[in-house]
């Protein structure tokens, strides 16, 4: 992850510069918004820590500007001058976090660390809802369980019912959530989300509820709230098992009594805003742990949608595969083949991180690829690896005797004979075989983490 950090204080740069290159990130600074604004629109800075009061201009018009450009970089705001009014100002312009001078390390740490999840669900859900929605139409899913889904999906929606969401992380529970609020009556309304654990608790009341004017020092004006900005439409509570347990009863009185009251307010006010919601957590674990009200889930999960990973609808997984390649060559173009034998490896393998690392994986394919295709040694060794070797006969050691293996037989006997044919000079044997000299490394790598040898006479 890259970070930039903004600041016209050269030695607090140098400190923050020193955490978070410490912690394995990379970093760049920038003495002034007009030298911050030129590093952002290269688009290649993930995280900006940026201050809010600098000597040419304001850290929150600085975040306004960037995201009017499409730029897509968390900004985490960082002040000496304390104001919840601020924050939220802040945070309404487009920033993901806010925290307040002397940076704690740990804090500041902890923040980055959410952010780069953060980032990564968002690239979860981009990428999902390419899959399931682009440009191409809309994505039909093979396994049966995921057709399970969409029919849940199709019932609930045209409802008014409560929703929750549930399955592990790279699911794409976002997708279906939005899916839900497209196929109802409230398409045409807001279809908002919000993250509950990416809003610092002290912020999150006002995010949901809003607040009249004097609410707090620095409220100079009043301001409505999710839920009614929601209002007609649907609420997506992602990652409601983060919510702390005195938000958890404030969001059981809206959904039982169909109202909210803005901090600082005395008149409640009706909505008819639906709430949908999405957890990794076992709710049900947790209501046994005292973290998640019981009262709430019953309320919740009055429809639940479960979420089946990746490992267990491996039908979709060929298809996936094609457009995550087709998103990456884009619209119109046509993208790179894949090697029967990669794709193969790539639908028997568990994908513990879902459609997020397939998209992850194939990007790096991308990278990598030569020659026009994926091949095997394209792939991560890890994934590579995962078929079990055996002696099986012939000019080299190789695994299995599926079409999978006698096409590994065929390109690793081609490549060892090339390098005996040439004394083992790769460079040269590269040459003969009108292969990359890294693509010749990388396929020996490959045949190596497989235990594909030569059999010597």
């Amino acid at each position: 992850m890259h970070v930039l950090i903004i600041d016209d204080e050269a030695a607090l740069r140098q400190i923050l510069v020193t955490i978070v290159t410490r912690a394995g990130y990379t970093a760049d600074t920038a003495d002034c918004v007009r030298d911050a604004a030129g590093k952002l629109v290269r688009g290649d800075v993930d995280v900006a820590l940026c201050d809010i009061r600098m000597p040419d201009g304001d850290g929150v018009e600085l975040v306004r500007s960037m995201r009017a450009a499409g730029i897509d970089t968390q900004f985490l705001m960082v002040t000496a001058f304390a104001s919840m009014e601020t924050a939220v100002e802040a945070l309404r312009a487009g920033a993901t976090d806010y925290m307040v001078k002397p940076v704690n390390k740990e804090d500041l740490l902890h923040r980055l660390a959410n952010i780069d999840a953060l980032r990564g669900l968002k690239a979860e859900n981009r990428a999902l809802r390419r899959l399931v929605g682009g440009e191409q139409g809309v994505f039909r899913f093979d396994a049966p369980k995921m057709a399970d889904v969409e029919r849940l999906v199709a019932r609930v929606a045209v409802t008014d019912s409560t929703v929750l969401i549930t399955g592990e992380s790279g699911t794409g529970k976002g997708v279906i959530a939005r899916s839900i609020h497209e196929q109802s009556p409230r398409s045409e309304a807001p279809f908002i989300p919000i993250n509950c654990s990416a809003i610092p608790e002290n912020l999150l009341e006002s995010e949901l509820f809003g607040h009249t004017k004097g609410a707090f020092s620095g409220a100079d004006r009043a301001r409505k709230g999710l839920f009614t900005q929601a209002d007609r439409g649907t609420l997506f509570l992602d990652e409601i098992g983060e919510m702390p347990l005195h938000m958890q009863a404030k969001i059981l009185h809206v959904i039982e009594d169909k109202e909210v009251r803005p901090v600082g307010g005395e008149q409640a006010r009706r909505i008819d805003t639906r709430i949908v919601a999405a957890t990794n957590r076992d709710l049900l674990d947790m209501i046994r742990q005292g973290t998640f009200r019981e009262d709430l889930y019953f309320r919740l999960s009055k429809f639940v949608i479960a979420i089946p990973p990746l490992r267990e609808r491996q039908e979709d997984i060929p298809r996936l595969i094609r457009y995550v390649m087709q998103n990456i060559a884009g619209a119109g173009k046509t993208p790179l083949g894949i090697d029967p034998v990669a794709e193969e490896i790539l639908s028997e393998y568990p994908w513990p991180g879902n459609v997020r690392e397939l998209e992850n994986v194939i990007n790096r394919a991308y990278i990598l690829a030569d020659g026009g295709r994926i091949t095997l040694s394209d792939l991560p060794p890890d994934i590579a690896r995962q078929a079990p070797a055996q002696d099986n006969g012939g000019s080299v050691r190789i695994p299995g005797g599926s079409l999978r293996d006698q096409m590994r037989r065929i390109e690793a006997d081609v490549i060892f004979r090339a390098l005996e044919e040439c004394n083992d000079d790769r460079r040269l044997a590269a040459q003969r075989l009108e292969i990359g000299l890294s693509s010749l490394y990388r396929k020996l790598e490959e045949f190596s983490a497989l235990g594909i040898t030569p059999i010597r006479n």
